[in-house]
């Protein structure tokens, strides 16, 4: 009798690219990633989308009559439409009839149907979007957190993320006993705002992480870290400009090694060491982040995501299903396991 696939429900009607490149990523992931895929969307509008020619079964659709489009007011428009795309996606989670979500829509609509759908772990107060980044250590990535979901936070909330990075870092990612940092404008505790000196002390006395104290912009991709936590408002702004520095990278590289033979020559020699380089620095590579802190696995991924994307996203969030994310984060975070000051934050 054969192992029970993961299944991943993914809101095929969310992102830039949608539904297309969500359709295509999606099938690509069931054939290479050993999962089973759930299109939640506009049964016809998926199936024009589908150009299939592998041996392999089609991806089960689950109609859903309504989109939360961009520019909607989140909250409101997951209220007002009981039968948008991400909601029957979280059902389908919330039933047991999916392990994960995955969606390239309106970020804000996937964090408010997962809370209002999900609910949070016990003993978190704010779920938190982590992204991975790599670091200049080959195979050693840092996990980033929060990059979005709170603009303002409470030293609390912040001492939530470290250990539910922690937790997703060593067990997901594969890292030995995780390094958290708190990032910050200098390393002494005593720099920063008031809440970045409260945060660094609630860090210092949590026994259930490894903190080493905080982290200057310059240490995010050294390698020093395994796990970097911040507000959503400085998270974002830090992945975005991670982001928009890669591209330019790559950008630069192709620029400058293209014009004429010479040119030509040497990026056919370098060609292995131009893609690997792309692998490590391409945000492609991870698909998305996931939302920590809610009651099931949920990657909320780029609008601008294209087919590869969405494939990647499909494999962390099987990764998270299987390395059991929730399951650890209940049995690990333990609020009064530890001697904190949270009460007073």
């Amino acid at each position: 009798m054969g192992i029970t696939p993961t299944r991943i429900a993914i809101d095929a009607m969310g992102g830039d690219y949608a539904p297309s490149q969500i359709v295509e990523g999606a099938i690509q992931a069931q054939e290479t990633h050993g999962v089973k895929v759930l299109l939640v969307g506009d049964p016809q509008k998926i199936k024009a989308c589908i150009n299939h020619k592998s041996n392999q079964p089609l991806p089960e659709i689950v109609p859903a009559e309504e989109i939360v489009e961009m520019h909607e007011e989140p909250l409101t428009a997951i209220r007002r439409k009981s039968k948008a795309s991400i909601n029957v996606a979280m059902n389908l989670v919330k039933q047991k009839e999916a392990d994960a979500v995955v969606s390239a829509g309106h970020s804000g609509a996937a964090m408010a149907s997962a809370l209002l759908r999900l609910g949070r772990l016990s003993g978190i107060d704010r779920p938190a979007i982590g992204a991975v980044l790599p670091t200049m250590v080959p195979k050693k990535p840092v996990l980033i957190l929060d990059v979005g979901a709170n603009v303002d936070c409470r030293p609390k909330f912040l001492e939530q993320f470290a250990v539910m990075g922690t937790i997703y870092s060593e067990y997901v990612l594969g890292t030995t006993e995780p390094k958290v940092g708190l990032l910050n404008i200098g390393e002494e505790p005593s720099k920063g705002n008031d809440l970045s000196v409260r945060t660094h002390q609630i860090l210092q006395e949590n026994n259930q992480i490894k903190f080493i104290g905080n982290a200057e912009g310059r240490d995010v991709l050294s390698g020093s870290f395994d796990v970097i936590v911040c507000d959503g408002f400085a998270g974002n702004v830090l992945l975005k400009f991670a982001e928009a520095v890669g591209d330019a990278v790559l950008q630069m590289m192709k620029e400058e090694l293209t014009p004429g033979l010479s040119g030509k020559i040497g990026t056919a020699i370098l060609r292995p060491n131009l893609k690997r380089m792309k692998q490590r620095i391409d945000h492609v590579e991870h698909g998305g982040g996931l939302l920590l802190g809610v009651g099931g696995i949920c990657i909320i991924s780029h609008g601008s995501s294209k087919a590869i994307a969405i494939s990647n996203a499909i494999r962390s969030a099987r990764d998270a299903v299987e390395n059991k994310v929730i399951e650890r984060i209940n049995s690990n975070y333990v609020p009064e396991n530890h001697k904190s000051i949270v009460s007073n934050q």
